[in-house]
Parts: C-alpha cells; sequence; structure tokens
C-alpha cells in the first residue's frame, strides 16, 4: 500500500488544524490551562442565568470566570464565587451586576467599579450587588400597566 506524499501532507495539515481549533476552543471558554487568579465571591437576589463557566467582565472585557454557584439555605441567596485574572485589582467599593447580552444573548456578572483607593483582596466577598432582571417579568409590568402613575 503506497501512499503519496501529497496524501501524507494533506493529512498533516488536517492534524494540525484540528488541533489548533481545539487549543482556541480551550482558551476561549476558559477550559484551557489554569491562568492563574484570585477567588472573590457574592450573594445575589437572583443568579438566573449564571452558571460555572459564565464570563466575569469589567467595561466589556473578560476578567474572570464563575467557579461556583450554590444556593444559601439560611438567607435563600445565591452564592457565588469567581476567579478573577491575576492582573486585575478591583476597588473594594465596586459592585457586582448579572447583567444580559442582549434579548437573546446569555447572562454574565459585570463588575462596576468603585472609587475606593482599596481594593479586594483574595477570598473577599463583593456585598454591592444586583440579581438578574427577569425580562418576562418586565413585560408582563409593561403589558399590564402596572407601575404607572
Amino acid at each position: 500500500m503506497s501512499h503519496s506524499a501529497g496524501e501524507i501532507v494533506l493529512g498533516a495539515a488536517v492534524l494540525a488544524v484540528a488541533a489548533g481549533f481545539v487549543v482556541y476552543a480551550g482558551q476561549v471558554t476558559g477550559f484551557g490551562g489554569e491562568r492563574g487568579g484570585y477567588p472573590l465571591t457574592a450573594s445575589f437576589r437572583s443568579a438566573e442565568g449564571v452558571t460555572v463557566g459564565t464570563d466575569v467582565r469589567l467595561a466589556g472585557v473578560k476578567i474572570g470566570t464563575v467557579t461556583d454557584v450554590a444556593l444559601d439555605t439560611q438567607t435563600y441567596r445565591a452564592e457565588t464565587t469567581f476567579t478573577l485574572d491575576q492582573g486585575v485589582r478591583i476597588p473594594d467599593d465596586s459592585a457586582a451586576v448579572v447583567a444580559s447580552e442582549g434579548l437573546l444573548g446569555g447572562n454574565f456578572v459585570e463588575i462596576s467599579p468603585g472609587g475606593s483607593m482599596g481594593y479586594f483582596a483574595p477570598g473577599e466577598e463583593i456585598i454591592d450587588t444586583q440579581g438578574a432582571v427577569s425580562l418576562t417579568s418586565l413585560l408582563v409590568r409593561f403589558v399590564s400597566g402596572e407601575g404607572e402613575e
């Protein structure tokens, strides 16, 4: 069974492209190697749409990833833990908001930086939070005229 040099080169190119795609996909999804970072926590009234792997963004730029979401059975709030990139320091009066990418987009955690000169230390909790806003409940309120004066 004889293979031509062209078939061997083509096969190697296909394998190289496939390997490159796997590496790229791992980087984009955050599944690749550990980039290093530090954890912060936040408690939300509603973390609808936020799961492990959800982006954490600042000014629209991904700076971290949600690593855990759990229900606190005492307060009935969604306790989230996320890891931020090592080089990103967040002022200790910043807020965390569950935001939406749009009508059909997914949710993400947006960090709204404060003006403090101090910064969060690894493991600290962001106290100022705003949970997810349910689009369905907003539409129902709008259609029913609720909240109008």
